[in-house]
């Protein structure tokens, strides 16, 4: 629940600290007075967009911040999904706005997005206005209430999964006739395709080989003539390396029992002697090799110019994309081969997919059923007592034959207040306190299913009055006191004031030229004072005053 709230240099509120307590609690104030302030700073706690017009006129900053008491609720399995630290208990959210247009969230003073703050904001405080109201109207809303009631939460993963499994294989199945329909109309093109590169007995690094092979061809005659040249300094009798270097480990030989250097000298020449010999040996099998050959050169030369052709006309640059073109090629043609039985495996999927889609959509529509018939019974019960005593409400569920992302079931609230008006969707027939009364039922009965730790209403009692406006404020304080949970009630009726266990009044002064909003926790005598106001206007009188003592004593 919502303990305490902290604002500061937020449109009219100056600074701001206030306490909550659990159970039903009330605020009140005259029109004008700032009540809306405090929602839209609650809001904006909740991850509404920051409007940088709400930083108070002159401050270059504003801050807001709320500390929340979850000891009673299970929120772990968010904070472990966002990594958040959390104690069990306390969880502080604030918001920073600055006047250069910054804006700044945290969740246990851990920076965090406006999409995690939306989705903590979504399960610690419903604010429910008079624009929410017009949520009764949408067949969307209808449903999820329903689908609340009936705690079908495992239905709907277990029939969401299989629906997006069953669209997706769908849309396989489109996508494959669409290029099985392009293939088959390209067939023979992509046959001719395919053959040119199959003749064409591609490897991978032919082009390098054969274009080192050209330019050796092309310069036969110049190669040939230098290793015949190198090959005579090696092997001369008399003065080629090879016989210097044997000569001269020979000499060093002849003294190195003498002069022992001589001994590595010569060991050392012999190894050279014995390169230079290799060496020597393949230049004279490379100048032996050495000839022109004519026909090697004009089949180097076409292969080289088939090649080029074949990267021009497929827009490539190697022979290595030529031939991964070729595997594409040979797969589209087996794709387009065996397109029928693919076709026959992808079609039997969607089936067995459709047969276990459409078993979800039966159990998730029982569920819905089951819980339409317990709306049923008990919106009567409570609308009864809300001053209308013939009322009649419906659930009515169509089950369409198509599937949709929330199943087969389209869900409309039917009602009456009156004997002799037929049951219709609600708006068409609901008046505006109507719906009002309507939405509070909604509320009361769905808050016992959906765990949330604090319910904001902000003047749900628009368009009632006297007994009604008692008996709807039994309704938040049975959900408040009894369903040990927080409910807060902005309101302008007595006896809703009354009713809470716990007053808070709204309330702005001027000081110069500066108008500032406040709230204040009220006194048993305050209270009296408070609701005497609201009672008899401006002017108290001692009647009005004996009037909120006896409401507020009946109350508590």
């Amino acid at each position: 629940m919502l303990q305490s709230l902290h604002i500061q240099n937020y449109a009219l509120i100056e600074h701001l600290e206030i306490d909550f307590e659990g159970g039903f609690s009330v605020i009140t104030g005259e029109t004008g007075a700032g009540k809306s302030i405090l929602l839209g700073a609650i809001g904006l706690l909740l991850g509404q967009r920051a409007d940088l017009r709400m930083i108070k006129v002159g401050a270059q900053r504003c801050n807001i911040e709320a500390q929340f008491d979850l000891s009673q609720y299970d929120f772990s399995d968010y904070f472990s999904a966002h990594d958040l630290d959390f104690n069990g208990k306390d969880c502080i959210v604030r918001r920073e706005l600055t006047a250069t247009g910054k804006s700044r969230a945290f969740i246990n003073d851990t920076p965090t997005s406006l999409a995690e703050l939306k989705e903590l904001g979504e399960r610690l405080i419903d604010i429910h206005s008079q624009h929410q109201n017009l949520l009764l109207n949408k067949e969307n809303f209808q449903l999820q209430v329903l689908d609340a009631l009936a705690q079908d939460t495992e239905e709907r993963k277990q029939y969401t999964e299989l629906y997006t499994a069953y669209r997706q294989a769908q849309e396989e199945y489109k996508r494959e006739q669409e290029l099985l329909e392009k293939g088959k109309s390209e067939q023979d093109y992509i046959a001719y395709q395919l053959q040119q590169l199959q003749e064409s007995n591609l490897t991978e690094g032919e082009e390098e080989e054969l274009e080192q092979e050209l330019n050796t061809l092309e310069h036969a005659e110049e190669i040939k003539s230098t290793l015949y040249q190198s090959t005579t300094l090696f092997e001369n009798e008399d003065s080629g390396l090879v016989a210097r270097l044997r000569e001269t480990q020979r000499m060093l030989d002849s003294i190195s029992a003498v002069y022992t250097p001589a001994q590595e000298w010569a060991s050392r020449i012999e190894n050279c002697y014995i390169e230079v010999r290799d060496i020597a040996h393949e230049v004279s099998n490379g100048m032996e090799e050495a000839e022109f050959d004519p026909t090697r050169l004009s089949f180097v030369n076409e292969r080289l110019s088939t090649l080029h052709a074949l990267k021009q006309k497929f827009h490539v640059e190697s022979v290595e994309e030529l031939i991964q073109m070729e595997s594409e090629l040979e797969q589209q043609m087996s794709r387009i081969e065996n397109s029928d039985e693919r076709l026959k495996e992808m079609h039997k999927r969607i089936g067995e997919l459709e047969k276990k889609l459409d078993k979800a959509a039966q159990q998730l529509s029982e569920c819905r059923h089951n819980a339409a018939v317990q709306a049923e019974h008990e919106m009567t019960e409570r609308l009864v007592p809300l001053g209308m005593p013939n009322v009649r409400f419906q659930v009515e569920i169509i089950t369409d034959r198509d599937f949709s992302p929330t199943g087969r079931d389209r869900v409309t609230f039917l009602f009456s207040a009156n004997k002799n008006v037929p049951l219709q969707p609600i708006s068409q027939i609901a008046s505006g306190g109507e719906i009002a009364r309507l939405m509070l039922a909604l509320k009361a009965m769905t808050s016992k299913v959906v765990k949330l730790p604090t319910i904001i209403f902000d003047e749900i009692d628009t368009g009632v009055s006297g007994h009604i406006a008692e008996k709807m404020a039994d309704i938040m304080y049975e959900m408040g006191e009894r369903q040990r949970r927080q409910v807060i009630s902005i309101t302008h009726l007595p006896q809703i004031a009354a009713r809470g266990s716990q007053h808070y009044r709204v309330f702005k002064t001027d000081e110069g030229d500066t108008t500032t909003s406040h709230i204040v926790h009220l006194t048993r005598e305050e209270r009296i004072e408070e609701l005497a106001h609201m009672l008899s206007g401006s002017k108290l009188t001692q009647a009005a005053i004996d009037n909120a003592q006896a409401l507020l004593e009946q109350y508590n």
